[in-house]
């Protein structure tokens, strides 16, 4: 009598466990996502990949996060992410080190790319070899104090007047579209408008940032938050930072299939082109870093060094302080 009602209590109490198990489950998948929104810095292309990896293949919502990826209103995303108008934004080494020089609080959390695949474009019909050939065209950009900075750095050490140059902003315009009617160079990586010129059998002459100047080999695109939200909310940070560190890390391994994904969100983009700018990446986005994302002060600190010697900046930059690497996840 005794042994049977040991046994019944042991059956009751593994009851009461398993039910108490599955009501945990239950809650658990009625727990509400966080909603975080993360803020492009132009329209969607290749850099972006990691993030749509992320989102479509649930990398996020392990997390616990429901991710909005919103295009760019006005303005540029180091302001706006530090107005509280996005959790997250894709920004530039260059704006950053502007931004925190001016008092806007942002700090860097990854490098998208890991060294600089941008400069300035043109068709090789216009003649622009050099900075001193600036003089007298229309540059044509997206109204940041960045792009002032940089073509004017560029055209000192040239000995070439930066007055001689007539900015136009040319907001999301295509890039083709402008350099055929509206302006004469733009800044471009060659990752995505690189290829397309090579696909459209369009030449151009193209000033690589980084032959100019190591200096220039800063980090571009970056992912970054607010000095509030990295302060206050680390937890958001790390595990928003192990999602897209995810989504990254599929794209360097499978380009073809992240490709797709970056065309099922964005339908209008040109396929040959996401297809070939995705496998150019795959082998960008880490580099010869140890791990996707890496940033060391050396870059951050020589960037900025530059940038105050050229008078771009007034004063000198907090550099350990623009960046962190401390919420990359050590595997990925």
């Amino acid at each position: 009598m005794k042994k049977s009602l040991l046994v019944l209590a042991l059956l009751s109490s593994l009851l009461l466990l398993l039910m108490g198990c599955n009501n945990a489950k239950e809650t658990g998948e009625k727990q509400e996502l966080k909603k975080v929104t993360v803020l492009l810095d132009w329209t969607p292309n290749t850099n972006h990949t990691g993030v749509y990896v992320a989102q479509k293949r649930g990398y996020y919502k392990e997390q616990g996060l429901d991710v909005e990826i919103v295009q760019p209103s006005e303005g540029g995303t180091a302001q706006l992410i530090a107005a509280g108008q996005g959790d997250f934004g894709f920004s530039y080494q260059e704006e950053v080190t502007i931004a925190r020089t001016m008092g806007v609080p942002v700090k860097a959390l990854a490098a998208v790319i890991q060294h600089n695949t941008s400069g300035f474009a043109s068709p090789a019909v216009k003649e622009i070899n050099s900075p001193k050939n600036f003089e007298g065209r229309k540059y044509g950009g997206w109204g940041s104090p960045a792009e002032e900075a940089m073509i004017k750095a560029l055209m000192n050490g040239d000995n070439a007047d930066f007055d001689k140059v007539e900015m136009i902003n040319i907001g999301t315009t295509d890039f083709f579209t402008s350099i055929s009617k509206d302006v004469d160079f733009a800044w471009i990586f060659w990752g995505w408008n690189g290829i397309e010129s090579e696909q459209r059998g369009v030449p151009l002459n193209f000033i690589r940032l980084r032959d100019y100047n190591d200096a220039l080999d800063f980090y571009t695109p970056l992912l970054i938050a607010s000095d509030d939200t990295v302060k206050n909310n680390p937890a958001l940070v790390l595990a928003f930072m192990k999602a897209t560190a995810k989504g990254y890390a599929d794209c360097i391994n499978e380009p073809q299939a992240v490709g797709q994904i970056l065309l099922d969100n964005v339908p209008e983009l040109n396929k040959d082109l996401v297809m070939a700018s995705q496998v150019y990446l795959a082998k960008e986005y880490k580099g010869d870093a140890p791990i996707w994302g890496q940033m060391t002060e050396q870059r951050w600190q020589k960037y900025a060094d530059w940038m105050h010697s050229q008078g771009l900046i007034e004063k000198p930059l907090d550099y350990q302080q623009a960046f962190t690497n401390e919420f990359l996840p050590e595997e990925q």
